[in-house]
């Protein structure tokens, strides 16, 4: 049962900064009127964690190597809870993102370290699950967010969600650097990568390769999702959080139910191949509802925000158990930072396109790469894990 306590710890760390790292953008109307920008520049405000989150993920991830994952989460997450707490005391915009910045480089710590958690603790057998369980902090943090910080931002203004962002994360930390524990045995089956670097392997480019494929309808529908709501559709700021936050709790489940069906199956990459595939049927016919402002675009950017996430706990499992367990922490930061590399760079240009295109030429910009990812990922020869 302690395996489960530390995936726990492993989980809460994580969701509890992912309200300030990624939950900003279910504020950006907020954003808009408190710095009096338009809608790309609050893009990338709301963003701007991921541009620390870019620069030290592979950082951590040797740290965590090297160190395990009590000292990375408890450092980390604290840090990132001090650095939120400060932003909402700054006015400035380009101190605002810089604050921002260094507390996603902080705040990533739990990125990489609730993953080792899952390699290092479970067996592959268990670990689709596990993972599932961990991703579902991303989820579980955002549903969160969804329901608490736009009411915040309407009572308290955007200073009372960094202090609420800051509070959680800050007690995350401390859980996490007083109960996390390593591992009382080596894990069998920890890995399948040859000695040396993993990297030898085209299969584990093709991992990374697929997950920046996939995470630009991920961004596209997260970030905007809420102000197409507003802004095509007439929606209320919170009515439209709170449609976020019922997305992210089916987000959750269906990570968990991926993840079971992938350790039934010992596979990874196929079950992702079929998610995929509804993501670009979703995809299509989101671009089509927005096109025409019917009631598809709504349900479709809900179930969007549900089905763009559902594959990321395969990919990242993949890629940790291609790595093996002494490359684990820094293939899973180069995982990550391949992700938020792509995330980076979506963000603006997607927020420029759809303000002078339209909505729903983000939407289409998603599909496009959901269809170019699916001859990218190695479904191919893919041997069963554990089985």
């Amino acid at each position: 049962m302690k395996r489960w306590l530390m995936l726990a710890l492993g989980v809460n760390a994580h969701a509890s900064v992912t309200l300030g790292l990624f939950g900003l953008p279910l504020v950006m109307p907020e954003i808009e009127r408190h710095f009096g920008v338009p809608m790309p520049v609050a893009g990338i405000i709301a963003n701007a964690p991921a541009i620390g989150i870019l620069l030290a993920l592979v950082a951590w991830g040797a740290l965590a190597d090297r160190h395990g994952e009590r000292l990375v989460l408890g450092t980390g997450v604290g840090l990132a809870a001090v650095l939120f707490a400060a932003v909402a005391y700054v006015e400035q915009t380009w101190v605002v993102i810089a604050l921002l910045a260094l507390a996603g480089a902080a705040g990533s710590a739990a990125m990489v370290g609730g993953g080792r958690i899952v390699l290092r603790w479970f067996e592959p057998p268990e670990r689709g699950v596990a993972m599932g369980l961990r991703q579902v902090s991303f989820t579980l943090g955002m549903a969160v967010g969804a329901f608490a910080l736009p009411p915040v931002a309407r009572a308290y203004g955007l200073p009372g969600v960094l202090v609420v962002c800051a509070c959680v994360s800050l007690l995350a930390a401390t859980l996490a650097a007083l109960l996390l524990a390593e591992p009382p045995h080596d894990i069998a089956g920890s890995g399948t990568a040859p000695a040396g670097t993993p990297y030898r392997q085209p299969a584990l480019w093709r991992v990374h390769a697929t997950s920046a494929l996939h995470v630009v309808p991920q961004i596209v529908v997260s970030t905007y999702g809420v102000s197409c709501l507003v802004k095509l559709y007439g929606w209320d700021s919170v009515g439209a959080g709170q449609l976020f936050g019922v997305a992210a709790i089916g987000g959750a489940a269906v990570r968990i139910a991926v993840g079971r069906w992938s350790d039934r199956t010992g596979l990874r990459m196929r079950p992702l191949l079929l998610i995929t595939f509804v993501n670009v049927g979703v995809l299509v016919l989101l671009a089509a509802g927005t096109i025409g402002r019917t009631w598809l675009g709504p349900v479709m950017i809900a179930l969007a925000a549900v089905m763009t996430v559902a594959g990321n706990g395969l990919a990242y499992l993949a890629a940790g158990e291609l790595a093996g367990p002494a490359w684990a922490g820094r293939v899973l930061g180069t995982h990550n930072t391949v992700q938020n590399s792509v995330s980076l760079a979506v963000v603006p240009l997607a927020g420029v396109l759809m303000a002078n295109a339209g909505m729903w030429t983000g939407f289409a910009a998603g599909l496009a790469c959901a269809v170019l990812s699916l001859p990218v990922i190695p479904f191919r020869g893919e041997r069963p894990q554990g089985l």
